[in-house]
């Protein structure tokens, strides 16, 4: 059904087509008489004329059959029309069966020789037999064969098919679809798209030639038509497809046949590489299982570790890789039965005993023979461990209880506390108590060294006799050493008893000499102390104490005289009793004549310490004289210094403020005397180290500072009243403006150190009379404080209120005097400054006065405008 619309839809573009270019009916007529040429030839005819040698039908059905490789109905002999109009109509109806539907063709018109029906025809069985089974890439049919035709064509220059017209006009795309299938044809290099004629006729008989594709157009008729038939072009362009195509479908017939041997022999490899791993793998099993299953012990520890070294061999270096294989193994026979039935292929079957199941059941075999070699291994190991174990503890043992037994008899044997003092006897016997103590504390190697060869017998020792041997020596000696040292402990306790009694003595001298001589050595190192004091009551506080300590002294002599009563006690009972002292007091380094050595030094010390303390007590009074003294002084000069500061002149004329000023300056400098003499006192305090003065709060360097800031003060002072002088001078101040700013400003001075706050200029010049807004406040104080320092001085006061008050020259005013010396000209002359002014005056305008510039100027004239400017700081001078 989808067929017969899609045919009826051509019938009637090629019924439109025929209808607008009549031209087009020579190129089909050429061209569709070519193609059922080459299909007739090979049942040994052909046709000349199109609408004449098919109007029979007979040729029509023999084109049919060739085509379609089909039988049709057996046609009719006659040659009347009605047997040529059923021939014809069975042409049709087998055209009809294969879903084309025709349109307006009916057999009538083809047996009278209609060409435009006949062409009409041919086409409908060349759309349905030569175009309509193409297929490329889901498309079919015309779009099959364009698309077909752009993908081979695709990579030439110049050429791009969009159609079946136009597009094939050049010829370059028909031998780029030669070249491409067959490049050993044409040399496409060679090829110009300006020689359309020459590209078609070499497509054309080469297709001929090689391709058994017979010249179905004419060059000229394509190029020399502005639009080529399209259905010649495409009935054309298709017995290429139909011949490259056959060549493709070889072509990928051998290729699946090289395909599927490819699998075949990809598989039987992985079948022999299967059968070869699985052999050797299972080979090796076979070859381990025995070694693994020997279990001969060998008699030393060495050739044991030996054997362990060759497991860890084999399971190191010799199994992992088995391991490796076993796995390879395993993936590779599932891999190929995977392909096997991924190929249909029936499933591999490996040799006999080689199956996977096999080597997992020879592999398990190996594991268990490998497992329990493992535990032999290291139970032997153990056990020869052990034995090796036990011999060596016991040759450690024996040794040490050897090294340390060595020499114990001598010891015990030895008489050496015959001649030794009771302190002497007694360490003897502490470290006898410690040998005993040690003693017994062996007593538990003793008994390991005896179990130990016990066990070493049990357990069948090589060496069992020797170990014997030496651990009955040791029992042997081990009883001899008791023995001895009972002995040694009842002489000790004898000699013990016999000593107590003088070293009773000994430790009661110890007790009672060690606090003595503690005194003795503190008395004489707080007699000999060294000692600074700065007072008069550091000084008899001392005092003080040397008399407390000598008021001990006699009670101190009586307890030296009981510590040497002990000492004569101690040498009477030697002599009574005939008993050899060793001379020394085991309880302390100290002898009776230590005890009289410092008692002397004690003795002699407390006189010179006497003397000692009243020279310093001497000194001290000394010192406190020079305090005094320089107290006294500077308690005068202080405050006089501090007086003399409030420095105000009085009132009256500035030439009377300043004699008085003057006078007051002479006065302070006569007064020098006094602090060069305090100078005197303060170096006599200082060379004699005196550092605190608690009669006076003032200090010499306070004197100094007051001093020298006295004489800054009366200097500053005076300098003040100089230039309230000059101001005054300078701007016609009255005396009495002066002290009035001077009254005001010591009112609003309320700091009394000559400078004013701006608050309190604020007041100052608000009682004064100004009417201050925050703007003109803070000009004001740029003028008498261009630095900001936050003060007024009491000369920036007077600078600005003579400013306010008294009259000044101005720029203008002088401009105006120039103007009269230039005799009312815009500019001066150099004769005229000269003529007029003092020389140096002259002189200094000449050399700053820039050249007049005015249309007036002459040679030499000079701009006294902008020099007065100038002068007032209007203009760069």
């Amino acid at each position: 059904g989808g067929g017969g619309v899609s045919y009826m839809q051509q019938e009637e573009d090629w019924d439109r087509d025929l209808l607008l270019d009549p031209a087009w009916e020579k190129q089909q007529r050429k061209t569709f008489t070519a193609w059922c040429n080459s299909h007739l030839r090979k049942a040994g005819t052909q046709i000349e004329n199109i609408e004449e040698d098919f109007r029979n039908g007979l040729k029509l059905m023999l084109l049919l059959e060739v085509i379609s490789g089909e039988r049709l109905p057996k046609p009719d002999k006659g040659k009347m029309r009605f047997h040529k109009i059923a021939n014809v109509n069975k042409a049709l109806d087998f055209i009809s069966s294969k879903g084309v539907k025709l349109v307006s063709i009916g057999a009538e018109e083809i047996v009278d020789g209609n060409l435009k029906m006949t062409l009409g025809m041919i086409w409908t069985i060349i759309l349905r037999f030569a175009i309509q089974d193409i297929s490329v890439e889901e498309t079919s049919a015309k779009e099959g064969l364009l698309l077909w035709c752009q993908r081979k064509t695709a990579p030439y220059r110049n050429v791009n098919v969009q159609n079946f017209h136009i597009s094939w006009k050049d010829g370059l795309a028909l031998c780029a679809l030669i070249h491409r299938h067959r490049p050993d044809l044409i040399d496409y290099a060679k090829l110009r798209k300006d020689d359309p004629i020459g590209n078609l006729n070499t497509a054309f008989e080469v297709a001929e030639k090689y391709l058994d594709i017979p010249k179905m157009l004419d060059a000229e008729d394509i190029v020399n038509t502005p639009k080529p038939d399209e259905k010649a072009i495409m009935t054309y362009v298709s017995c290429f497809y139909h011949a490259f195509a056959g060549a493709e479908q070889a072509e990928t017939a051998a290729n699946r046949i090289c395909k599927v041997l490819a699998v075949n022999q990809e598989n039987e490899k992985l079948m022999e590489e299967y059968e070869k791993l699985a052999s050797e793998l299972l080979e090796w099993i076979r070859r381990t299982i025995p070694w693994l299953e020997n279990r001969v012990a060998e008699k030393s520890m060495s050739a044991m570790r030996r054997k362990l070294e060759d497991f860890r061999d084999y399971r190191r270096v010799h199994k992992p890789p088995r391991v490796q294989e076993k796995c390879q193994l395993e993936i590779n026979f599932n891999t190929l039965q995977t392909k096997l039935r991924l190929s249909n292929r029936p499933a591999f079957m490996p040799s006999e005993g080689k199956m996977v199941s096999d080597i997992a059941n020879a592999w398990k075999g190996l594991e268990q023979a490998e497992k329990g070699y493992e535990e032999w291994l290291l139970t032997e190991i153990r056990r020869l461990e052990r034995l090796e174990h036990l011999a060596e503890k016991f040759k450690q043992k024996a040794t040490l209880h050897e090294s340390w037994t060595r020499g114990k008899e001598e010891m015990l044997s030895q008489r050496d506390y015959e001649s030794a003092s009771l302190m002497e006897v007694r360490a003897l016997m502490r470290k006898h108590e410690a040998f005993e103590s040690d003693l017994a504390a062996h007593q538990d190697r003793v008994e390991q060294i005896a179990a130990i060869a016990q066990e070493l017998n049990e357990l069948d020792y090589h060496d069992a006799a020797s170990v014997n041997s030496r651990c009955q020596a040791i029992c042997d000696q081990w009883d001899t050493l008791g023995t001895l040292t009972q002995k040694r402990r009842d002489a000790l306790e004898r000699v013990e008893k016999l000593l107590e009694t003088i070293d009773q003595l000994y430790l009661e001298f110890a007790k009672r000499a060690a606090p003595f001589n503690n005194w003795m050595d503190g008395a004489t190192e707080d007699l000999q102390d060294m000692f600074i004091v700065h007072s008069i009551e550091e000084i008899q506080s001392l005092i003080t104490a040397h008399e407390q300590f000598k008021a001990t002294l006699p009670e101190a002599d009586k307890e030296r005289m009981a510590i040497l009563g002990i000492q004569n006690e101690i040498q009477k009972i030697a002599q009574t009793y005939g008993i050899k002292l060793s001379g020394v007091n085991p309880y302390t380094n100290l002898s009776h004549l230590d005890i009289a050595s410092k008692w002397d030094t004690v003795k002699q010390l407390v006189p010179h310490r006497d003397q000692m303390l009243q020279e310093e007590l001497a000194r001290q009074q000394a010192n406190e004289r020079l305090r005094r003294q320089f107290a006294a002084q500077a308690n005068v000069l202080g405050p006089w210094i501090q007086t003399k500061m409030e420095v105000r002149a009085p009132v009256g004329s500035l030439e009377d403020q300043m004699n008085h000023l003057k006078q007051q300056e002479q006065n302070i400098i006569n007064y020098k005397a006094n602090i060069d003499k305090l100078e005197g006192d303060h170096q006599l305090i200082q060379e004699a180290l005196v550092f605190d003065n608690k009669h006076t709060s003032y200090t010499m360097e306070h004197i100094r500072v007051g001093w020298e800031q006295l004489l800054t003060t009366i200097a500053r002072t005076i300098n003040e009243v100089e230039n309230q002088i000059l101001t005054r001078d300078a701007k016609g101040i009255s005396q009495e403006q002066m002290n009035e700013f001077r009254a005001s400003f010591n009112h609003f001075d309320r700091k009394r150190n000559g400078m004013m706050d701006p608050d309190d200029f604020r007041a100052c010049l608000i009682s004064m009379g100004y009417d201050l807004g925050e703007v003109e406040f803070a000009r004001i104080m740029m003028l008498v404080d261009p630095n900001s320092t936050g003060v007024v001085t009491f000369q920036a006061f007077i600078d600005f209120m003579t400013r306010e008050t008294a009259e000044t020259d101005t720029a203008e005013q002088v401009v105006a005097s120039f103007k009269i010396l230039a005799s009312d000209k815009n500019y001066i002359t150099v004769e005229e400054l000269r003529r007029e002014l003092p020389p140096e005056q002259a002189e200094y305008c000449i050399s700053r006065m820039t050249k007049y510039s005015g249309a007036d100027a002459v040679s030499g004239a000079l701009d006294y405008v902008s020099f007065s400017s100038a002068l007032y700081g209007e203009s760069d001078l």
